[in-house]
């Protein structure tokens, strides 16, 4: 019997999805398995990171072996596939309570700033069915990089509509691939906010946004949220535009920096105004926001 430490260097107001399936896949091998404490020594020590920058523990790591994982330390860290379909050990984040997952990996769009088509290909296609994670837990947080994408994509909508469970797609829809059929299903899935993104500034997406308005029906701009990237290949006066335009088109938008450590003041200032719900509701322009308060 193995004793087993695990580290988890970023996710920390983020349960990390690999560790709790480390952590149940060991102890279903009859490990020990805790949380690294620096004065034990383990027989081995898994450590996961999801971004670059995170540092490294510092330390003296006792153990006779250390696994280092994650998108953090490359795109080829992969789990075995024993580890990657097992059920995860959400005991290990105890204030947690929703299940997390993948329904689907890989993505076709190939976008210059995002990992997931050299990490896990450009093929959308499914990788598990909800059960695999999920088990009655009221909240299901999907981490799926494009679901839309995949070519059984009804059929996995269906399965968070039969859980009844409210569901976060996390990392947002892909709003060129609703179709009314897809949006027919998106309406029965218990969701508190719709979220898809507008990444390109050069690509025009008004008509598909103003699309799926009619196709869902759905006129509540607080249940339709849209991620916007910004200090990536886009100027200022993109950003707003692509601000002003979701929220003309009766969507929430959402200011997201790339870089936030070496972005520009202005661009701080924008997801300051623009993520702030109140502020972003009651100042119309930009360039009416107090500055000041930056």
């Amino acid at each position: 019997m193995a004793k087993v430490g695990l580290i988890d260097l970023d996710s920390h107001n983020f349960p990390s999805l690999p560790l709790m399936k480390l952590s149940a896949y060991h102890k279903s091998q009859g490990d020990t398995v805790e949380p690294w404490f620096g004065l034990e020594r383990y027989d081995r020590v898994y450590m996961s990171k999801i971004f670059t920058a995170s540092p490294d523990i510092e330390s003296v790591i006792m153990a006779d072996e250390i696994i280092k994982g994650g998108t953090g330390y490359g795109v080829n860290s992969l789990l075995p596939a024993e580890v990657e379909q097992i059920y995860p050990d959400y005991d290990l984040y105890p204030r947690y309570k929703a299940a997390y997952g993948f329904l689907t990996r890989g993505c076709p769009r190939g976008c210059q700033f995002c990992i997931v088509s050299n990490k896990e290909g450009r093929d959308s296609r499914q990788v598990a069915d909800l059960n695999e994670f999920w088990r009655g837990q009221r909240e299901v947080k999907l981490l799926d990089p494009n679901l839309l994408a995949c070519a059984d994509h009804e059929s996995l909508l269906q399965q968070l509509i039969s859980s009844g469970a409210k569901v976060d797609f996390t990392q947002g829809l892909d709003i060129r691939l609703t179709t009314a059929d897809n949006v027919a299903l998106l309406r029965q899935v218990k969701v508190k906010q719709i979220h898809f993104s507008w990444d390109n500034p050069q690509e025009d997406l008004t008509e598909a946004f103003r699309q799926f308005k009619v196709l869902s029906g759905i006129e509540d701009y607080r249940k339709l949220g849209v991620y916007v990237l910004t200090n990536f290949n886009s100027t200022h006066e993109e950003d707003l535009q692509r601000i002003y335009a979701i929220r003309d088109l009766g969507y929430s938008p959402y200011v997201m920096i790339y870089d936030k450590a070496n972005a520009p003041r202005q661009t701080r200032l924008l997801q300051r105004w623009v993520n702030n719900r109140r502020l972003f509701a009651s100042v119309q322009k930009f360039e009416e926001y107090d500055h000041s308060k930056g």
